[in-house]
């Protein structure tokens, strides 16, 4: 009649995930010295069932969050072990490196003394009494042994020092054993449920340990198989456009040269056409020169010819006018030579002659008078 286990599911963050994975402390180690109470999360056997299903389709990875639960439990454990340990070491008396040896080795022949020991029942309560035979001739096999390293420990001490309880912790549940416990007590802790319990927790993270490991490197492999396909798949695409590109760069260069070639023979065409025109203009330009030069050449000499006969006609008219001017002169003169009286000739003469020394002829005077009239 729980309303709120029905609201959550597995997935919640409110679940235990090592209760999921059958591996929770609180659960393995109920009902012993070190029982540790009830679990802040929710435990549920109907979402274990769930999750057993659903992981069947889907792989959650909630691995990852036992084995952290599972490793600071353990951290904690060990971390009592070596306390323990010290407090051992403070309160018994010291003993030399081969002592300490040999009581190690006894240690060790109890610890699997007791272990035979707790198979053995397991065997018995299950049916199988040859197994359990077996196992009890290893036993009397293993006491033997243990035997002979007690003498070789009670050889190697005083007495004193022997009968002193020597006391030891248990590496996987940090429970304090003795050197001289018998094998009752060793069967007890060692097939106990505080111990076996330690022994599932700590085989438990080994496996999840391993199947982390085994998960992660799946991961790994396949996100390097996505990175792969995705540098493929970029690769090619780059491909692609590069291949685009090139092609369009190889139409652009196709169009570029025919368009470069276009223009090069429209400019060859243009150019041609302006020499064309350019030698049709110079020929026209020379021949209107030409013309131009003729007509003006033309012009020069008709000029000439009419400047030559202004300048004769100038001349003749000048000659002319110097003519008439002479003739005036000349009429003015016998004029002037007429209107002069005969008195003033004959003073002249006189005057003349006197000064020259000599008389003429009044016929030769009167023709020279004439001649230069």
């Amino acid at each position: 009649g729980d309303t709120t286990r029905q609201r959550i599911k597995f997935s919640d963050d409110r679940v235990c995930k090592s209760h999921l994975l059958n591996c929770c402390p609180h659960d393995v180690l109920s009902g012993t010295r070190m029982d540790l109470g009830e679990c802040l999360k929710v435990h549920d056997l109907a979402l274990r069932a769930d999750y057993e299903i659903a992981s069947k389709d889907q792989d959650f990875f909630f691995e990852l969050d036992a084995m952290d639960h599972l490793q600071s439990f353990i951290a904690d454990c060990d971390r009592r072990t070596e306390v323990a340990k010290k407090r051992l070491a403070e309160t018994q008396e010291e003993i030399s490196a081969e002592v300490a040896a040999k009581a190690e080795r006894v240690h060790e022949l109890n610890e699997e003394i007791g272990k035979l020991l707790a198979k053995v029942e397991q065997l018995g309560a299950d049916g199988n009494v040859e197994e359990s035979q077996k196992v009890m001739d290893e036993v009397e096999k293993a006491r033997v042994k243990k035997r002979e390293a007690e003498e070789v420990y009670r050889n190697s001490m005083p007495a004193s020092s022997f009968q002193q309880q020597k006391l030891r912790v248990c590496e996987v549940c940090s429970a304090y054993l003795g050197l001289h416990d018998n094998d009752r007590r060793l069967a007890d802790h060692f097939g106990g449920k505080l111990h076996l319990g330690f022994i599932e927790i700590r085989e438990k993270l080994e496996e999840l340990r391993r199947i982390v490991a085994d998960k992660q490197e799946k991961r790994n492999q396949e996100r390097l198989k996505r990175r792969e396909e995705r540098e493929k798949l970029r690769r090619s695409r780059s491909h692609s456009k590069h291949t685009k590109r090139s092609r369009s760069r190889d139409r652009r260069r196709h169009w570029s040269r025919s368009a470069s070639r276009e223009r090069k023979r429209r400019t060859r065409s243009k150019s041609r056409e302006k020499r064309h025109r350019h030698r049709s203009r110079s020929n026209s330009r020379s021949r209107s020169r030409s013309h131009h030069r003729s007509r003006h050449s033309s012009r020069e000499r008709s000029r000439e010819r009419s400047s030559k006969k202004r300048s004769s006609k100038e001349r003749s008219s000048r000659d002319k006018e110097r003519s008439r001017d002479r003739d005036r002169t000349s009429r003015d003169k016998d004029r002037s030579s007429r209107e002069r009286s005969p008195r003033d000739f004959k003073d002249k003469k006189r005057s003349y002659e006197s000064a020259n020394g000599r008389s003429e002829d009044p016929r030769s005077s009167e023709e020279r008078e004439a001649g230069e009239i």
